[in-house]
């Protein structure tokens, strides 16, 4: 019993020495209304303190002075660290908003007319300009098929292929 305490709070201590620095992206392809759906779903406290840094003023996520202009950063951020090309052609997104789910943000993006692909190629550097220990995992959903990878710093593409 002591051994499995001594175990516990070790884990919880190395937690806390060495934080994890992770986010998850989720794309969905829909084919009934021809969207692409894309979820990003990231740490507050890691987004703001890039954020900070992109845009050199301060940024509260939770509580913004300027939603508008938090979401104008939020967008050249995320325009700049996340690309998609879908079968050969770049395809833009566009923010639909963001918002706190407890100690993370989401931010929606969407790409309207969109009717599919089979191979889907990203590029993304999100928060590897805060955190070189950065993870980016990617959740994707096509034509009834889902496929997932985890992309680590310094790796910034990954292609799937449906």
């Amino acid at each position: 019993m002591v051994n499995i305490v001594h175990q516990w709070l070790f884990t919880a201590l190395l937690g806390l020495l060495h934080p994890f620095f992770v986010s998850v992206i989720d794309i969905n392809h829909n084919q009934q209304d021809k969207t692409l759906e894309i979820s990003v779903r990231i740490f507050t406290d890691d987004l703001e303190k890039t954020l900070q840094q992109y845009g050199k003023t301060k940024v509260d996520l939770l509580h913004p002075a300027d939603k508008k202009a938090t979401e104008a950063l939020l967008a050249a951020y995320l325009n700049k660290q996340i690309q998609f090309v879908a079968d050969g052609k770049a395809i833009k997104w566009q923010l639909l908003g963001f918002e706190q789910i407890k100690e993370s943000t989401w931010c929606y993006l969407e790409v309207e007319n969109f009717n599919g692909f089979t191979g889907l190629d990203i590029r993304c550097e999100l928060l590897y300009d805060y955190e070189k220990n950065q993870i980016n995992i990617f959740h994707v959903k096509n034509k009834g098929k889902e496929k997932s990878y985890k992309l680590e710093y310094p790796k910034s593409t990954v292609r799937f292929d449906f």
